[in-house]
C-alpha cells in the first residue's frame, strides 16, 4: 500500500471479500465530528523550546557513508560458526556483495552492498539485536 499510494483496498469475489484501510478512517471521524457536542475553549499552554544540540563533526570512527539495517532482527557477520565473516575492516566490496545475514523470524535475510567501497567500521556486534534504521556498516 506504501509503494503505491493506497489507503484503501477492497477485493471482492462470490464469497470472499476483504478491505484493507491505512490510517484513520475518513468517515468515521466525520461521524464522530458531527455528533460530538462543542466543548469551551480550553487554554492550551504556549510551546516549549528546547535549546538546540550542538552536532560535532563527525568522528573518525563515524567517517564514511553508513549502510542501514533493512529491518529488526539478529546481526550475523558469518553463514555459520565455522565459516570466515563475510566482510572485515578494510575489505574492498563491490555492489552486490553479501555483507552480513540478519536473522527475522527465523528467517536467514542476507544484506547486500548497494554501493561499492571499503569497510571502514563494523557498527554492531556479532550476534547482536538490531532495529530498522541501525547502522551496521561505514563505507568509504
Amino acid at each position: 500500500m506504501d509503494d503505491h499510494g493506497l489507503s484503501v483496498f477492497q477485493f471482492e469475489k462470490e464469497d470472499f471479500s476483504i478491505k484493507l484501510k491505512k490510517g484513520a478512517d475518513l468517515e468515521d471521524l466525520q461521524r464522530a465530528l458531527a455528533s460530538a457536542q462543542v466543548a469551551p475553549a480550553v487554554a492550551v499552554p504556549a510551546p516549549v523550546s528546547y535549546p538546540a544540540v550542538d552536532s560535532a563533526p563527525p568522528t573518525e570512527s563515524e567517517s564514511g557513508e553508513a549502510i542501514n539495517s533493512p529491518m529488526v532482527g539478529t546481526f550475523y557477520r558469518k553463514s555459520s560458526p565455522e565459516t570466515p565473516s563475510f566482510v572485515n575492516v578494510g575489505d574492498s566490496i563491490s555492489e552486490g556483495q553479501t555483507l552480513c545475514i540478519i536473522e527475522a523470524m527465523k528467517v536467514m535475510n542476507e544484506i547486500k552492498a548497494e554501493t561499492s567501497g571499503t569497510i571502514t567500521e563494523i557498527c554492531i556486534e556479532d550476534g547482536n539485536s538490531v532495529q530498522f534504521g541501525d547502522v551496521l556498516f561505514r563505507i568509504k
